[in-house]
Parts: structure tokens; sequence; C-alpha cells
């Protein structure tokens, strides 16, 4: 790697850099910058700032990069949950959410934000910490409000073509759930669909 890199469209001309700089710096730096590129024209600032702010939930390494200003700034983005009165009153007691959950054991194994709520509804600190289990909720229903509906636009594309643009909205609705939830329409068998047509009605097979 510390050999002086040689340009293959120009052989003979000295680049004056080894092959680690060019790894490095031409090739590792380009790739950044273009999945930069890439994440920015997908997210949105709000996206971006949401995923951003609910990270600091990550209760691994006993709640390491917990951080109060990133979940108030979170919590600002859903105005109709929580209004200037609640946003005071939560800026409070997250304080005191973090330092009971520090201070409590069963919550020191726990690596995602998932067992992080269900362990809060099985002690019970729900109802303590209402708010914060109240933006905790929000936090996790955000993946599927993002990645869901990514999934939802692609395959309208495949579902609606130029040979069925006149679609009727209920049948397209239908058609992108089978398309979507592949994995959990392989789990219907042939053997249901034909007892759910017979219960509608007589017909003819």
């Amino acid at each position: 790697m510390d050999e002086a890199y040689i340009d293959p469209t120009k052989p003979r001309k000295k680049t004056g850099i080894t092959n680690k700089h060019h790894f490095q710096v031409d090739c590792f730096n380009e790739i950044l910058d273009w999945l930069l590129q890439k994440l920015d024209s997908r997210f949105n600032e709000t996206s971006s700032q949401l995923l951003v702010c609910s990270a600091a939930f990550n209760p691994r390494d006993s709640f390491h990069d917990f951080n109060v200003d990133s979940l108030i700034s979170l919590a600002k983005l859903y105005p109709n949950d929580f209004d200037h009165v609640e946003l005071r009153d939560l800026n409070a007691e997250l304080f005191l959410y973090i330092d009971d959950v520090r201070g409590d054991d069963r919550f020191a194994n726990i690596n995602t934000i998932v067992e992080l709520s269900q362990k809060m509804v099985a002690t019970r600190k729900h109802l303590t910490y209402s708010m914060v289990y109240r933006l905790l909720k929000l936090v996790l229903v955000l993946p599927v409000t993002t990645a869901t509906v990514e999934r939802i636009f692609s395959a309208m594309k495949t579902v609606k073509t130029k040979l069925r643009n006149r679609m009727g909205d209920d049948y397209m609705n239908h058609c992108l759930i089978c398309n979507v939830e592949k994995e959990k329409m392989l789990k219907v068998t042939n053997e249901a669909v034909v007892d759910r047509f017979k219960k509608i009605g007589n017909r003819k097979y």
C-alpha cells in the first residue's frame, strides 16, 4: 500500500501519491460523498432530524446516547401530542426518568428501544413517566411511517402500470397490500381463500 500509485489510464505519468492515499482519499471519500448525497435526496430535513433525535432514546451502554435537548426537539415535532405546558413538564420528567433507569438493574442489559418500552411496561414505569413513554411510542412507530411508505410508493410503480392505468382505488389498495406484505400473503393457503369465497355466496368454480 506504500508503493506509488499508477493510474491505469496513464501508466507512464507519475501520480505522486501512494496506493494507500488513492484508496483512502480518492475512492473512500468519493463513496462517502455519494452516500451522503443519496441520503439527502431521499430524506428531507425533518425526517433526518427525527432519526437523529430518536437515537437519544438508545438504551445501550447505560443510556450513553441519552440527550434531553434532542428528545425535547423531537417532541416539538409532534405539536398535536405535546403542547407548551407538556413540553415543560417533559423536560423535568426526562431528568427524573434517566436517573431512575440508570440506577435500576432491570434496565442494565437492554439494547433496543423495543426492549426498553417492554421493560417500562413490565416495571410499570410507563405510568410514572407517562410523557416519556408517549414520546417513546412515537419513536417506535417512526420506522413504519418512513420505511413502509417508501416501500408502498415503490410498489405502486409495479402495480399500477400503463396497461392498468384505470385501476380503482380499492382494487389498487388490495394489490399494494399483497405486493408489500408478501411474507404474510405466503401464509394464506388456497383452502382459506376458497372457504372465504364460499362464505360470500354461491359461486361457480
